[in-house]
């Protein structure tokens, strides 16, 4: 089915929320009542954003400085915003993006010190300073998020393999950026079985669902 404008839901959260887990889970379900969805995820969706992740998560040389990753993250952005996002959401899709410009914020904004305006006006110029409906944060605390990638294995990429300290960071800064902004993002608690944690997102997008379900 289709609606005038497709909605756009973007999953945010340290490592180890589970975000990939559950952005799957709703599409699913956005499916199943009907709607056409696009998943997309953060850094990548597009061949040019995809490149871009691949310098970011496996840096050639050494870490990026926090300056030089901003950029390439809003690169990354913005050809994913005009190449899959925008169209999408023209469509009547719904999009569900692993990740989105709050990532950036809480990354290299607040766990990188460049802070949020740096960031804000780096998106405002490269993606028209983009919106999701609705940001899905989803938390939990320190010790059973460190089990979760403790479970998973191997560190996948440069960013996760970064100090304790630099993700307790993000969370902070995940935390705050909500907080200034209660009526777009819906925090969530991400601990539990995963079809629990399910759940409780749909009743947080329960608004944008109703009365436009097939």
């Amino acid at each position: 089915m289709s609606t005038a404008r497709g909605r756009f839901i973007a999953f945010e959260g340290g490592e180890g929320a589970g975000k990939s887990t559950q952005a799957k889970l709703l599409a699913e379900a956005l499916r199943a009542l009907g709607f056409s969805v696009v998943m997309t995820r953060e850094p990548g969706g597009t061949p040019g954003a995809e490149a871009i992740r691949n310098l970011l998560l496996n840096p050639p040389g050494g870490e990026w400085t926090a300056e030089a990753e901003a950029l390439l993250f809003a690169a990354a952005r913005a050809d994913h915003v005009a190449q899959l996002i925008r169209p999408a959401l023209a469509r009547g899709d719904w999009v569900i993006c692993d990740r989105f410009v709050d990532s950036s914020r809480a990354y290299q904004g607040g766990a990188g010190g460049l802070g949020d305006d740096a960031i804000l006006s780096l998106h405002a110029f490269g993606s028209d300073g983009m919106r999701p409906d609705r940001v899905i944060l989803i938390e939990g605390d320190e010790a059973s998020l460190a089990q979760r990638l403790a479970t998973r294995g191997a560190i996948s990429d440069a960013i996760e393999g970064r100090p304790a300290s630099y993700h307790r960071a993000v969370a902070d800064a995940f935390g705050n950026i909500a907080q200034a902004d209660p009526s777009g993002f819906v925090p969530i608690d991400g601990i539990g079985a995963p079809e629990d944690v399910h759940r409780r997102i749909m009743t947080a997008i329960a608004d944008l669902t109703a009365g436009e379900a097939a």
